[in-house]
């Protein structure tokens, strides 16, 4: 086990202030929005939908740029971060892992989370890299950045269709996190259990893959 590859949201960072920043931009409730994304989620459909769902025809990048304009944008700080995040990086990385974190985020996200500096090799978005996951681009770009053979690099993530599957897809080594709505909601899909090297309920839980290579 030469290189962990980490996904962002939900994962490392907790959802709640991106969707809270949503909902008041689109003028409704912090619970109306986030039972919308469960919604979706359950339908196994982007979380964007949501949005959608709130105000058909939604032009999410475009919105999000008038966001950004209006002072209202992306905004991420250390309360943003799972507990387990920093330790669980740090401790990898003292046993000579390879942290990578690369995840569906914008550039702004990109900027926010290098300014944390989190205990990781590199820290790179898909809005930087023009590619996105699940797409096998995005997994190619993975593998060229991991320093390390596909059977060598594990894609930590919480979401099956973004995560899991299209890095088992791509040859990596996979390890499904119970966290965030797709973590839980999945946890025990038979083609999730079929797709994941490992299954973890927490970041301290991948010590022991290391311990197993």
């Amino acid at each position: 086990m030469k290189t962990m590859v980490f996904d962002i949201g939900e994962t490392l960072v907790r959802d709640d202030r991106y969707w809270k920043l949503w909902a008041d931009w689109l003028n409704v409730p912090h619970h109306t929005l986030s039972a919308l994304v469960g919604a979706v989620t359950a339908q196994g459909l982007d979380n964007a939908e949501a949005l959608r769902l709130i105000r058909p025809g939604l032009d999410v990048p475009t919105e999000y740029a008038a966001r950004e304009a209006a002072g209202r944008g992306e905004y991420l700080d250390e309360t943003d971060l799972y507990d387990d995040v920093r330790p669980a990086l740090a401790g990898l990385r003292a046993l000579g892992v390879r942290v990578v974190i690369a995840g569906n985020q914008t550039v702004r996200a990109g900027e926010l989370l290098r300014a944390l500096d989190l205990p990781a090799d590199l820290v790179v978005m898909s809005g930087e890299w023009g590619v996105a996951k699940p797409s096998a681009a995005f997994f190619d770009r993975v593998l060229q950045v991991a320093d390390a053979a596909p059977h060598e690099t594990v894609y930590v993530g919480d979401h099956p269709a973004n995560d899991v599957y299209p890095a088992h897809a791509a040859g990596l080594r996979t390890a499904h996190l119970r966290r965030g709505p797709w973590g839980h909601l999945w946890a025990d899909d038979p083609n999730v259990i079929a797709a994941a090297d490992w299954r973890v309920n927490s970041l301290i839980d991948l010590f022991e893959l290391v311990d197993e290579s």
